[in-house]
């Protein structure tokens, strides 16, 4: 967690809402009807296209340094491919972010077996 007491406020808020939000739309991509993994897919990325000034603003989330909050949105975009979600040319910076997490070294040594496969079978190269 961030050292001053803003910048831990808005990283907790930042926690929050991609728990709040996010999550359930993950949950209804992951479980849900065909009606509801649509819609929520839809939603998803809608989210992350609206965020594009954030991402591109700084190295990390809202930070210049790799935080908690880094830390929940990478394992999102890693499965963006394995859900059939493609994000619009306009979402580059989202990409060159999640390119910028997804090379990091503690990232990589996060990640089960099964999270690697399910990126090889999406054939999507990884770092």
């Amino acid at each position: 967690m961030p050292v001053y007491p803003v910048a831990r406020a808005k990283t907790r808020l930042m926690i929050y809402r991609i728990d709040r939000e996010w999550s359930s739309l993950v949950r209804q991509i992951e479980t849900g009807k065909p009606e509801e993994v649509q819609h929520a897919s839809k939603e998803l990325k809608n989210y992350l296209v609206k965020l594009v000034p954030v991402f591109a603003n700084s190295a990390y989330f809202l930070n210049e340094d790799f935080t908690l909050v880094d830390c929940c949105i990478a394992p999102i975009l890693w499965r963006l491919p394995a859900w059939g979600i493609t994000l619009p040319p306009e979402a580059k910076p989202v990409l060159q972010y999640a390119e910028r997490v997804f090379e990091r070294d503690s990232f990589q040594a996060s990640l089960t077996e099964a999270e690697q496969d399910l990126r090889k079978s999406t054939n999507i190269e990884t770092a």
